[in-house]
């Protein structure tokens, strides 16, 4: 199970392919996700034990330098986390919706986190940067008040960092609405 989880995001996609490789050789990490995203960016995305995502973390740094724009490492990541990166997440059922956006990836997944750790929801899904112009945003469900609970908890990542674009809770949204998000 993944447990810790690490992001590097750059604004260079080729030095972002570059330290991606150094990444995956200062550590032994499992690379997730490598790949471009709106406007022109670059994402790297890894998992492991602490030591290992921290130091794979520092090998990015050193490479990436000044083209890094943002960063994480997330130890204790919330078991649908990923799910919810790779937009693979089994809703159970219909419920009230809530939507969380973000200026920054890394804090979209901190504020996942948060949320899904503060109520009893389901993530739906993290959406990082491609086709949205290098934002992010989070989709969850659950019962009206543990959404606003958990929307709350996400928006007070997002607010601390100063990457809070907006949120929404809709308390009974349509199913046809619902079956696009899934």
């Amino acid at each position: 199970m993944i447990r810790t989880i690490g992001l590097l995001e750059f604004n260079s996609i080729a030095k972002g392919i570059e330290a991606a490789d150094a990444m995956i050789k200062a550590a032994e990490v499992l690379l997730l996700r490598a790949n471009s995203i709106c406007p022109g960016k670059y994402i790297v995305l890894i998992a492991g034990d602490v030591g290992a995502v921290k130091a794979s973390i520092e090998a990015g740094l050193e490479i990436g330098g000044a083209f890094v724009v943002d960063q994480l490492v997330l130890p204790r990541a919330h078991p649908e986390l990923i799910k919810a990166i790779h937009g693979t997440t089994q809703v159970s059922r219909v419920n009230a919706l809530g939507v969380i956006e973000f200026f920054s990836i890394a804090t979209a997944i901190v504020a996942a986190d948060a949320a899904a750790k503060t109520a009893s929801v389901e993530l739906i899904e993290i959406r990082t940067g491609f086709a949205i112009g290098g934002k992010a945003f989070v989709t969850l469900t659950g019962d009206v008040s543990e959404v606003k609970e958990a929307v709350e908890a996400g928006t007070a990542v997002g607010e601390a960092s100063g990457m809070l674009v907006n949120r929404a809770v809709i308390p009974s949204p349509g199913k046809e609405l619902f079956d696009m998000l899934l």
